[in-house]
C-alpha cells in the first residue's frame, strides 16, 4: 500500500472519510449528470482527494479559485475545499447557491484568529493597515484593508508605502517570510496552519541526506526552519510551476500532500517525495484532514440535495467583499 493510500485508510478509520466498500454508486457519472442538469460548477483545491480533483471543472490554489468564483456563470458553485473558501465564493456571488460537501471542513489557520480577539488586537494599533491572508473568516476580512494569498502576497504588501505600518494576519509563518521578502517589519498575528507546522526538520534533513540530488521546495506557510532548507519557496501554483520549469529531476515537496496528484500529472517523469511530518506513523507526508473530509459521496449528495449551502449575512458579506475586490484588482 502506497503512502497516500495508507493515509486515506487511516483517515477513514478515524471517521473523517466515509468509504463504504459495499457502495456501488458510479459517483463520476452521477456527479457529471447533476452538474449538467443543474448548471453547476465544481471548484476544487489542490489539497482535495484525487477523485475530486479529477472530476472538478477547475482545480487551483486560493487565488485561482477566488478568481474563478468571481467570473463563473454557473447557477450553483460546489466548492470542494474548506469553509473559508466556500464563504469567499458566496461573498463574491451573493445571488448564487454555494455548496460545501462537508460543512465541518474547517481550517486550523482560520480558527487560530477569533474575530473578537483580533478586533481587540487591531484596536491597540490604530495607525496600522491590516492585510489578511485569505485563509480567514468573513468577520476577519471585514476588519481588513486588503486580502492576499500566498501567490500575490508580496505584490499586495509592496502596494503600501514603505513607511506604512501593517498588521499581517493570521499566519505568522507567512508573515515572517513576507517581512524578509519585502524588508518590512509587519506586526504579526500569532496563527499558523497545523499541516505546515507538522513538518519535521530532523526527518526532512534526513530525507534530504538520502536524496542529495533532490531540491526541497516549500510553501511559505511552513516555519522558517523548514523554509531555510528550501531551494524554492512559493504558493501551491508556484510550486507546480517551479517543478515544471526546473531542470532538476527530483523534488522533496513541503506542503500538503494533495498537491502531488496534480504535480505528477504535470511532471510525470520527475521524482516527487512528500516532506515528512513529525508525528505521523501511518503516512510519510502531511495531510489536512479538514480538506479530506470532502469525499465523492458527499460531493454527490450535496449536488443532489443542494445542501449544505453556505450563507453569509448580507451586511457582513458586503463589508468583506471590499478587501477581496481590492486584492482581485491588484492580481490581474
Amino acid at each position: 500500500m502506497d503512502t497516500l493510500a495508507k493515509a486515506k485508510e487511516n483517515l477513514n478509520n478515524k471517521g473523517f472519510l466515509d468509504i463504504d466498500t459495499k457502495d456501488t454508486t458510479d459517483y463520476v457519472a452521477e456527479i457529471n449528470r447533476l452538474k449538467k442538469e443543474k448548471n453547476a460548477v465544481i471548484l476544487a483545491h489542490y489539497y482535495q482527494e484525487e477523485a475530486i480533483q479529477d472530476i472538478a471543472d477547475f482545480v487551483g490554489d486560493s487565488l485561482q479559485l477566488a478568481q474563478e468564483a468571481a467570473k463563473t456563470d454557473a447557477d450553483i458553485i460546489v466548492f470542494a475545499g474548506v469553509h473559508f473558501m466556500a464563504e469567499t465564493a458566496k461573498i463574491l456571488n451573493p445571488k448564487k447557491k454555494v455548496l460545501l460537501p462537508d460543512l465541518k471542513a474547517g481550517c486550523s489557520l482560520a480558527d487560530s484568529c477569533p474575530p473578537e480577539d483580533f478586533k481587540a488586537f487591531k484596536a491597540k494599533h490604530p495607525d496600522h493597515k491590516v492585510v489578511t491572508y485569505i485563509n480567514c473568516s468573513a468577520e476577519i476580512k471585514t476588519m481588513s484593508d486588503i486580502v492576499c494569498t500566498s501567490s500575490n502576497a508580496v505584490k499586495i504588501i509592496n502596494s503600501f508605502p514603505k513607511d506604512q505600518k501593517i498588521i499581517f494576519a493570521p499566519d505568522k509563518n507567512l508573515g515572517d517570510y513576507l517581512n524578509k521578502e519585502t524588508g518590512r517589519d509587519m506586526l504579526l498575528w500569532d496563527g499558523s496552519c497545523m499541516v505546515h507546522e507538522a513538518f519535521s526538520i530532523e526527518k526532512l534533513l534526513s530525507l534530504a541526506a538520502e536524496h542529495p540530488d533532490a531540491e526541497i521546495i516549500a510553501h511559505p506557510e511552513s516555519p522558517s526552519h523548514i523554509l531555510k532548507t528550501a531551494s524554492y519557496i512559493g504558493s501551491t501554483a508556484g510550486l507546480l510551476k517551479y517543478a515544471r520549469e526546473s531542470k532538476k529531476e527530483k523534488f522533496i515537496v513541503a506542503t500538503e500532500a494533495g498537491i502531488l496528484h496534480e504535480m505528477i500529472k504535470q511532471v510525470p517523469n520527475k521524482h516527487l517525495i512528500p516532506a515528512p511530518a513529525e508525528e505521523d506513523n501511518t503516512c510519510a507526508c502531511s495531510e489536512c484532514f479538514y480538506m479530506r473530509m470532502n469525499t465523492m459521496k458527499k460531493l454527490f449528495l450535496c449536488l443532489e440535495h443542494e445542501l449544505p449551502a453556505i450563507e453569509v449575512d448580507e451586511k457582513l458579506a458586503a463589508e468583506a467583499l471590499i478587501p477581496i475586490e481590492r486584492m482581485l484588482a491588484l492580481s490581474i
